[in-house]
């Protein structure tokens, strides 16, 4: 059932993209803010019960929904639900659009067109960026994009799926990695900014939630790409990068595709609808805070974008094949 599911919501979503004005979207976003402003008391364990709330109760009743159509209507109806879960949490096409028109500007030779779609994009000040750090800017979040649009959901829904959790595994984890970025864009808010204990507590959360979609997207691009080399960044490289989990992930690019990737990050500058940029999925302040160092690996040049783009590819078919395998083996099993 998993197997189908992705692939119809894949399918779908390359025909049809989500709108990025949605109620769906609409909906999480009024949940998040109503209960930050309901629970938010600024004590510890209030970050706690606000987080538990925001994420738990979409993912219990995404799981409701699931179970009372299998119980009810059949297996073939809770499988449209998974296909319409997966629909609305997954998919390139959230954030693909970006990446397409700042490749085809470089493509084109027209760099201040391709430094202002960046600069829309993340939100950031790209005025004097050279040629070769709009590629490898353009890479880093294209990668991180795809691994939180793409294989993290396919790695918890895959999971939880696995033991009858339907697509609680594909809410929980989108639900989780956008309360985290909402909260710390609402610390900066004039009226009712998020206290630092549910930026904490959603912090703490995502950190752990990710750990292991992480090193499954980091995994798949070596298997996919250059594996030693991707290994051996990965191992000596990933510290580079603030985040953790983020880390391995780049750092395993790095190696597949031989770029070098990391160095002085953007600096963020206001948005003039931040509420937009949370229903888009994009960040707020990731690129405030310095790297460490670069990766070893060639200058990013544009063909690095379209070894990437290879590399996500092969990545998900990759994933597809054995999900199809396991899927049959259950069947004659």
């Amino acid at each position: 059932m998993s197997f189908f599911a992705i692939l119809c919501a894949l399918l779908i979503e390359q025909v049809r993209p989500l709108a990025l004005r949605n109620p769906v979207y609409a909906g999480v976003l009024a949940w998040t803010r109503w209960t930050s402003r309901n629970f938010d008391a600024g004590k510890p364990h209030h970050g706690w019960v606000a987080w538990s709330l925001a994420v738990f109760v979409p993912t219990v009743l995404a799981l409701a929904v699931h179970w009372l159509l299998i119980l009810t209507l059949g297996m073939p109806f809770a499988v449209l639900w998974n296909i319409a879960i997966l629909y609305v949490t997954l998919g390139f096409r959230q954030f693909s659009h970006h990446f397409t028109g700042i490749r085809d500007a470089l493509d084109e030779g027209d760099e201040p067109l391709a430094r202002s779609l960046l600069a829309h994009w993340q939100h950031v000040d790209a005025v004097n960026l050279p040629r070769s750090e709009i590629v490898r800017h353009v890479i880093e979040h294209s990668v991180i994009a795809a691994h939180r649009h793409v294989f993290g959901v396919l790695a918890w829904f895959s999971i939880l799926a696995a033991v009858g959790l339907g697509p609680a595994g594909a809410v929980f984890y989108r639900m989780s990695e956008f309360v985290n970025r909402y909260w710390v864009h609402k610390s900066g808010a004039s009226t009712q900014p998020s206290s630092v204990w549910v930026q904490q507590a959603a912090e703490r959360a995502w950190a752990l939630i990710d750990w292991l979609p992480a090193r499954i997207t980091a995994l798949g691009f070596a298997v996919v790409g250059s594996f030693e080399e991707a290994i051996d960044c990965w191992r000596n490289d990933a510290r580079r990068f603030p985040n953790p989990n983020d880390g391995v992930i780049l750092a395993a690019t790095s190696g597949a595709v031989n770029v070098r990737l990391g160095g002085g990050t953007l600096r963020a500058v206001p948005a003039a609808d931040p509420l937009s940029r949370a229903q888009a999925g994009e960040s707020f302040g990731d690129g405030q805070e310095p790297d460490s160092g670069s990766t070893p690996g060639r200058e990013p040049e544009p063909a690095h974008l379209r070894s990437v783009v290879g590399l996500v590819w092969r990545s998900v078919v990759m994933w597809m094949v054995l999900l199809a395998l396991l899927t049959l083996a259950r069947l004659l099993g």
